[in-house]
């Protein structure tokens, strides 16, 4: 049986156990046996986590169960702008291409490698 918080109006929050099929149901505190209703309480960090990241929060769990998909043809646009802007970055004038920072080095097979860094990380 699940432990439920309950709340009385003159003693505060107190705990019961209580069956699943009863878990709306009103709780007698144990001291003065005045039926309290139960509270779901909420930790501190969630309800004081700011608005933008609970609403982000909110569609990611939404969209869990809704697997993102595209047509081949919606594929194959998506990869040639990803090829074009990859492209792109590797002109020699261009001054939008990303700075690489000195330890970095690159594989064969166009991995990252940090070479004397941190060797157990993965990078990504």
């Amino acid at each position: 049986m699940p432990l439920y918080d309950y709340k009385c109006t003159q003693h505060g929050v107190f705990q019961e156990l209580a069956s699943m099929e009863h878990h709306d149901h009103p709780a007698k505190c144990p001291q003065c046996a005045q039926l309290s209703a139960r509270v779901v309480m909420i930790p501190p960090h969630i309800a004081a986590m700011i608005k933008e990241k609970k609403e982000a929060m909110e569609r990611n769990e939404k969209a869990q169960h809704e697997p993102d998909f595209m047509t081949s043809t919606q594929f194959h646009e998506r990869e040639k702008e990803k090829q074009e802007r990859a492209a792109h970055g590797k002109h020699k004038g261009c001054g939008c291409a990303p700075k690489r920072p000195s330890n970095l080095l690159w594989t064969a097979d166009g991995n990252k490698m940090f070479p004397s860094m941190r060797p157990w990380m993965i990078s990504h």
